[in-house]
């Protein structure tokens, strides 16, 4: 073989490690898989308890219900009348009497059952004390992985500073990887459990450090606008696979099928991070970022981190308890649990990938105002619906508008640590990330309890309307001032254009060969 052909995948690789559109593919897959996990729990877990501790329960105990009684000398003196005018007994309430088994005659009527509750329609499952309860111990379930990435984002916001952003995400991947297969071979709570608790962990590592490499590689902001755009687009498109995927592998093939999946397509992650990323190599930022304590000081930051929280509470709180609405209310199927969050999911990767461009345009800060009084009328219209089909709308609305929020706050997160802190992302996309999390941790953790005190249709008022009332605390994302020294930043008329940043020192970390050390000193 020509040496020139043996150095062409070397050369593929050294370009592939150069290219920024790679790195943005890697956490568009991370991303992806991430969510695909997050939702593909959420038709599996409700119908999976139901199925082994209730049903399970009740079946071991069904025979001794249902075996018929002794029926001779344990029915009542007046269950039964004898006919002397033709030798035969007449039954009153259901049973032999010991007269009619001595004649070897059959009472002339058929046996009346006992009174009982009215039967449930065809497909209603039982157990609705049971569903009740379960609201709570689902959305404490899925609550635990936002719990756990609450907790674990600030100090994987610190790592990636010191460290840089490639370490963290094939950690995330690793912890994903594990979390994945052990969902797949859980058969309790508590294994579910802590599955669900291991996830948000690796899910941090890859959100923290996806985001932030991602704004640390494209440092213009209409070009970051784009690329968050299309990475939560990745983001989206497990939303859309995860629910629908996991109602009908669960329903046609079985409990692990929909996991073991996820966990192959991990493994092809893994790989993948392996090529382009380099994750043995150590490439910490070469400024000290921001803490963190003062960028929770500053207001804006605070009110963009607000935004994503309550307009992704709301969808949050829909997760646990919408299915278990839909079996009490609709007596749906097994598949149609995660079909019904389709709509949101496809309207959210249109709104992803449409207003990561037209945010830009249009101002990012009525985007997202827009976004979380849409958000806030879905949340309203939820509860109208009287079959899956009346779910289509308002489910639609809720993923298009939460579309509009997350595409327009990630790159205000960016923009406003270019405009008011040091240019170092790793701790602004932890709040963004912590922000993110506390809706998917208060509105799983609260929406069981809430359902159970109050009714599913005034649990979505109440989150619809602190959507709506949320939604004009966006305007004073207009035109935040910059810092004495970056003021020349807002000398253009309109305050969310186009602009470069750059930062206190050269970035260094793509290309990612072995030679960028010289030609970075080369080229100073």
């Amino acid at each position: 073989m020509p040496p020139a052909a043996e150095h062409v995948p070397w050369r593929w690789l050294v370009a592939g490690r150069a290219s920024r559109r790679l790195v943005l593919v890697v956490v568009f897959v991370a991303l992806l898989l991430d969510n695909m996990l997050l939702t593909v729990v959420v038709p599996i877990v409700p119908t999976f308890l139901y199925t082994t501790e209730y049903e399970g329960t009740n079946s071991s105990v069904a025979p001794a219900r249902t075996e018929p009684a002794p029926p001779a000398l344990k029915a009542p003196p007046f269950s039964s009348m004898f006919s002397y005018f033709d030798n035969s007994t007449v039954t009153v309430l259901g049973s032999m009497s010991a007269v009619d088994l001595a004649n070897g005659t059959e009472s002339s009527h058929p046996p009346q059952p006992l009174a009982s509750s009215p039967p449930l329609p065809s497909g209603c499952p039982e157990g609705k004390e049971f569903l009740a309860k379960e609201n709570i111990r689902v959305g404490l379930l899925f609550a635990s992985k936002a719990l756990v990435q609450l907790v674990t984002n600030p100090f994987v916001g610190l790592l990636t500073n010191r460290i840089g952003y490639h370490i963290p995400m094939f950690i995330g991947f690793i912890i994903m990887f594990l979390s994945t297969v052990m969902f797949a071979f859980s058969g309790t709570y508590t294994l579910l459990f802590i599955a669900r608790a291991l996830q948000g962990i690796g899910s941090s590592f890859s959100s923290v450090a996806g985001l932030g490499m991602l704004a640390s590689v494209y440092t213009d902001d209409f070009e970051r606008g784009n690329a968050m755009g299309i990475a939560l687009g990745g983001l989206a498109l497990g939303v859309l696979i995860g629910a629908p995927f996991g109602s009908v592998m669960y329903a046609f093939v079985g409990k692990s099928s929909p996991f073991l999946v996820l966990a192959f397509l991990a493994l092809l992650d893994g790989a993948l991070q392996l090529c382009i990323l380099q994750p043995s190599k150590i490439s910490p930022e070469s400024t000290k970022g921001t803490p963190v304590f003062t960028l929770l000081r500053d207001p804006y930051i605070l009110v963009a981190a607000g935004a994503l929280c309550f307009s992704n509470m709301g969808v949050a709180m829909l997760e646990p308890t919408l299915p278990i609405w839909m079996m009490q209310t609709m007596c749906s199927p097994k598949w149609q649990l995660g079909m019904a969050f389709l709509p949101a999911s496809i309207s959210y990767l249109i709104g992803t990938n449409l207003f990561g461009i037209l945010a830009n345009k249009m101002g990012r800060w009525l985007c997202s105002l827009i976004g979380m009084a849409v958000v806030g009328i879905s949340l309203l219209c939820v509860p109208l619906a009287k079959n899956i089909y009346g779910l289509i709308g308002p489910n639609s609305g809720l993923g298009f508008a939460i579309g509009m929020v997350d595409s327009s706050m990630m790159p205000i997160m960016g923009y406003l640590v270019d405009l008011r802190h040091t240019s170092v992302y790793g701790n602004v996309y932890a709040i963004a990330d912590v922000a993110f999390c506390m809706g998917f941790a208060i509105g799983p953790s609260t929406g069981g309890a809430i359902v159970r005190a109050i009714g599913f249709p005034r649990l979505m008022i109440i989150i619809g309307v602190i959507n709506i009332a949320y939604a004009p605390l966006c305007w004073y994302l207009r035109n935040p001032t910059a810092k004495e020294e970056k003021i020349a930043i807002l000398s253009q008329e309109c305050p969310m254009q186009t602009k470069s940043y750059t930062t206190q020192k050269t970035l260094r970390d793509f290309p990612l060969t072995d030679d960028s050390d010289v030609e970075a000193e080369n080229a100073e």
